[in-house]
This record gives structure tokens, sequence and C-alpha cells, in this order.
């Protein structure tokens, strides 16, 4: 009998999944955020560089700094502060 998975992905199958009326555009990788402002994490599933773990998907976080083309962004998570970085295209801007 096989075992069941517990990778990074798992649990994600419909986040993770593409909606194929609404295609990724190249304004959307190159999108730029300023240090302190508040960004929504949205997991685009098409692009797999610096996605986040499933569990952040819909958190908002700060931008705190670039490193590359990802952004360092801080979020809480329960009592602690974690650091990720991300992709700009799992990144929306608050309103």
């Amino acid at each position: 009998m096989a075992q069941k998975s517990h990778g990074s992905q798992q649990g994600g199958r419909k986040i993770l999944s593409g909606d194929h009326r609404n295609k990724t555009t190249v304004n959307e990788h190159l999108k730029e955020f300023e240090e302190g402002e508040n960004v929504v994490i949205k997991i685009d599933p098409s692009t797999q560089e610096a996605r986040p773990h499933v569990r952040y998907h819909g958190k908002t976080g700060t931008v705190t700094g670039k490193r590359g083309q990802a952004y360092e962004i801080e979020v809480p998570d329960g009592g602690k502060t974690k650091h990720l970085q991300l992709h700009p295209a799992h990144l929306q801007e608050t309103e």
C-alpha cells in the first residue's frame, strides 16, 4: 500500500490549480514594491520560482527588502514573525 504524501504542496490542489481563463502577463512578473508596503500573498500556479508554502496563501505581509528578483516579506504566523522570499507574481497590493 502506498504511503500518504506529506510534501510542501500537499493539500493545495484547488489553490495550485490555475484558471484557464486568466493568463499570467509579463507585467505581473515585473511588479515593483516599496519597503514598508503591505502586500497580500496570492499563489500564482503558473510561476514555480520563489513560491510560498500553501499555508501563506491569502495572508498579508510587509515588504522589508528585495533580494534579486524576489522580495523579502515579513508575515505574522501564530505568535512568531516569518521572513519569506517571494517572486512578485505571488504578491498583490492591498487596497
